[in-house]
This record gives structure tokens, C-alpha cells and sequence, in this order.
């Protein structure tokens, strides 16, 4: 009997080892996947640029300099960072720049990760000595997309942290709204701005489908629930309605431009027209003629200078999809936004 007992106790002790053993893996592995499910949202990139600058002087000094040169050279580098280390220690630390990237489609969907990026630094940004850079380009797009972004800038506005807008290419109609938050505008020479207005446009087969005798029927609850169709008739009042609602999103353009840029003459500028760098700035439609690159590193001889980025976390399908979906989106997109009839900066 006794060894029964024995037996069924050494049973019962592998049994519950066992158990234990599958519930402790089972909860590191849901661990596992809460941490990554954590992190699914993507992660904020750092970059130093003061340090990448200075990696880009290294290689050319160590390849253009004799020893000599490179000897007194490296001597007064390390003097110059005993003074800088002595400074920290005295609580005279360099301001901040922090360098922000928007490419905009028709969507303005860079606001995604905008939105992340510009949240992250408001949490340490300091009035008083930082700086924030955004490196803007885009030619415009759909109102309510723009408009988003340019209330992020907003946020940055509001908090009286200066931001400069830096253009080296383009930054017309919504990338111009986005633009006059600034409270310094650079622009390249031939970097295009302006293009204060709003388009709409759309097709309407309607005389086809009666050529074919097919019938479209459009039904709604509301007078002016659709103005214009694609496919049904459109009459002279819907039409004046459209216009109507583009006229007045205009205003709204121009008074959000005029409130944000009050040096500009914006009757003269709100007319649909773009500009290349040197006639904007006579319009007053940036501050200054200047690439990104020029005043970066500038910059970063007073100032230590980062490249923030917001890199968001994809699955391997959506991976492995990316280039296929980005080539139908930039065909269908255009098409299918104009037969939404919303209008665009």
C-alpha cells in the first residue's frame, strides 16, 4: 500500500511540474505577444544630424589631409570638446532642432505619422531655446486631409515653440496651408508657392446612358444633398449650388491664410496663381530664400540638431502588398476622388 501511495505522489509531482511548466510558457508567450502587440503601432526614429555631419567631415578630412594637418587638427577637436563637455556640466547645454519630414500625397496621408511625431516632441521641447523644422513638400490635396495637417501645426503654434517651414520644391495650395503656420517661411529659388484657390471637377455621362436608353436614377432626402452627379442629369441650380460651396471654402482658405500670414496682401494672392521662390518672397509669401539644406547646417553650429521620424510597424502581408497597392492607388486614386466630388486645394 505504502508504495502505491509513493508511486501516486511521484505521479502527482510530475503531473503538477508539468502543469506548471505549460502555464508559465503559455504566459510568457502571451507576454510576448502583448509587448509586440504594444509595439504593432511602429516606434520613433532619432537621428543626430550633428553627428552624421561630422561622420560625412571625417571620411574627406582623413582622405584630404596630410598628418601633419590631421594631428593639429584632431587637437583642437579635442579641446573644443573638453570646453562643450565643461558646459554641459554647467548647465549650459545647446538648444534643440528638431527636424520633421512631410511628403504629401493627394490625401495628405503623411498626417498619420506627423501627428505621432509632433505629439513625441511636445513632450520635451523647451520654448525658450528649441526649434522645430519641417521640411515640406507637397502640392496640394483634398480639403479635409490638409486641413488636418495643418492643425497638428497648429499644436505647435499654440504651445510658442518656433517652427520654420523650409520648401525646396513645392508647396502649393493645402502644402501652402500647411506653409503659413510657419513663423518663418524658407524657400529654394525655384521652389513653387502659392496656388491659394480651390478646384473641383468631374465627368457626367448622362447624354450617354440616353444615347444607350439607359435609365440612372439618383434619390435623395435633403435639397441639396447631391449638386452634381456623374451619371444623372445635372441642372443649372445644382450647379449653382456647387459653386456656391466652392466660393465659400475659399473664403475659409483665404481667412485661415490671412490670420496666420498677416503680412500678405491676400486678395493679391488668393487668386489660384503660383509662384517660384524669388516672386514669392516679393509678394511676401515666404520670408526668405534658402534651401533646407543650407540652413540646417547652419544650424547645427549652434544648436544640436535631430531628424525625427514616425516608422509605422507592417505585417508581412501588407509588406509584401505595398508596391502593388501604391501603383493602383496612385491610377485610381485622382479618378476616384473627382467622382466623390469633393473639393481640393
Amino acid at each position: 500500500m505504502f508504495d502505491l501511495f509513493l508511486q501516486y505522489g511521484l505521479f502527482l509531482a510530475k503531473t503538477t511540474t508539468i502543469v506548471v511548466a505549460a502555464l508559465v510558457i503559455i504566459a510568457s508567450i502571451a507576454s510576448i505577444g502583448s509587448r509586440r502587440r504594444h509595439r504593432s503601432e511602429g516606434e520613433i526614429e532619432v537621428v543626430a544630424l550633428n553627428d552624421r555631419l561630422r561622420d560625412y567631415a571625417d571620411i574627406l578630412r582623413d582622405s584630404v589631409f596630410d598628418k601633419t594637418a590631421l594631428k593639429a587638427w584632431y587637437k583642437s577637436e579635442k579641446k573644443a570638446d573638453k570646453k562643450a563637455d565643461k558646459e554641459r556640466k554647467e548647465g549650459h547645454a545647446r538648444p534643440r532642432v528638431y527636424v520633421l519630414n512631410f511628403d504629401g500625397d493627394i490625401r495628405a496621408s503623411a498626417v498619420a505619422s506627423l501627428r505621432r511625431e509632433i505629439t513625441a516632441i511636445l513632450t520635451l521641447a523647451d520654448p525658450a531655446h528649441d526649434e522645430i523644422v519641417l521640411c515640406l513638400e507637397s502640392p496640394g490635396g483634398m480639403v479635409h486631409g490638409y486641413g488636418l495637417a495643418a492643425s497638428q501645426l497648429a499644436r505647435i503654434r499654440q504651445k510658442n515653440i518656433p517652427l520654420t517651414i523650409c520648401v525646396d520644391k513645392v508647396a502649393a495650395s493645402g502644402g501652402y496651408m500647411m506653409a503659413c503656420l510657419g513663423s518663418r517661411i524658407l524657400a529654394a529659388p525655384f521652389a513653387v508657392v502659392g496656388s491659394i484657390g480651390v478646384v473641383a471637377q468631374m465627368p457626367n455621362f448622362h447624354r450617354l446612358l440616353q444615347k444607350h436608353e439607359i435609365d440612372f436614377e439618383v434619390l435623395t432626402a435633403g435639397e441639396y444633398k447631391r449638386t452634381l452627379t456623374v451619371m444623372g442629369k445635372n441642372t443649372e441650380a445644382g450647379r449653382e449650388k456647387f459653386q456656391e460651396e466652392l466660393d465659400d471654402t475659399h473664403e475659409l482658405f483665404k481667412e485661415f491664410v490671412k490670420n496666420n500670414r498677416t503680412q500678405l496682401d491676400i486678395d493679391a494672392v488668393a487668386t489660384g496663381e503660383h509662384w517660384y521662390g524669388q516672386r514669392a518672397l516679393d509678394l511676401k509669401l515666404v520670408d526668405e530664400i534658402k534651401t533646407s539644406d543650407e540652413y540646417l547646417t547652419e544650424r547645427m553650429k549652434t544648436a544640436e540638431v535631430f531628424s525625427i521620424r514616425y516608422i509605422p510597424r507592417q505585417r508581412l502581408m501588407e509588406r509584401f502588398g505595398l508596391a502593388t497597392e501604391g501603383a493602383a492607388d496612385r491610377l485610381m486614386l485622382r479618378w476616384w476622388e473627382r467622382l466623390q466630388q469633393r473639393p481640393w486645394f
